[in-house]
């Protein structure tokens, strides 16, 4: 199983038992439940089950969730995920998230992204990847559009925040 990817000012890395309290904090983060499907907090005894299981190979979990982390402090800034990994049809979904709103903007989901689009089209030789973005996010539209993502939907009225429905765009990125 991959251990680390490493980039300029960051690196991926697989998730380890001490991430419990980190990973904690981002699901238990209701400013960002939105972009991660989330509606109910998770538990201490919850996260630490799937922290138990999360050495499991993509092939087996058909999912694949690394740490974010600065090259410099070593410290978590954020979380990647590949998701719904599907080897026959050879695509994945992706997203990511920055923990604090004081270290996003600063480049480090740019280059998260721009390693495990490596990651999946080189090594797991996936065809496609697709993320699921909120029509109002710019700053991850602008993101995944860097690399080329192209949004190909829009799932109408698909999320509901406080009693009011907002738009969903697919964007997907085929290797080339």
């Amino acid at each position: 199983m991959m251990q680390t990817l490493h980039g300029n000012s960051i690196y991926l890395r697989a998730l380890e038992p001490e991430d419990l309290e980190f990973i904690y904090a981002v699901e238990n983060d209701e400013a960002i439940w939105e972009v991660s499907n989330t509606i109910t907090p998770y538990s201490r005894f919850l996260i630490r089950q799937y922290l138990e299981n999360a050495q499991q190979d993509i092939f087996e979990a058909k999912q694949l969730r690394l740490a974010i982390c600065s090259r410099t402090s070593e410290e978590a800034l954020g979380l990647i995920d590949l998701f719904d990994f599907d080897p026959v049809n050879r695509r994945a979904g992706v997203g990511i998230i920055i923990k604090n709103e004081n270290e996003r903007g600063k480049g480090y989901g740019k280059e998260a992204l721009q390693l495990v689009i490596n990651y999946a089209f080189h090594h797991l030789q996936l065809h496609q990847l697709y993320a699921n973005i909120g029509e109002e996010n710019a700053a991850s539209i602008a993101l995944f559009s860097t690399f080329g993502f192209q949004k190909i939907g829009v799932k109408k009225d698909w999320i509901c925040r406080n009693g009011e429905f907002f738009d969903e765009a697919l964007y997907q990125l085929l290797q080339k």
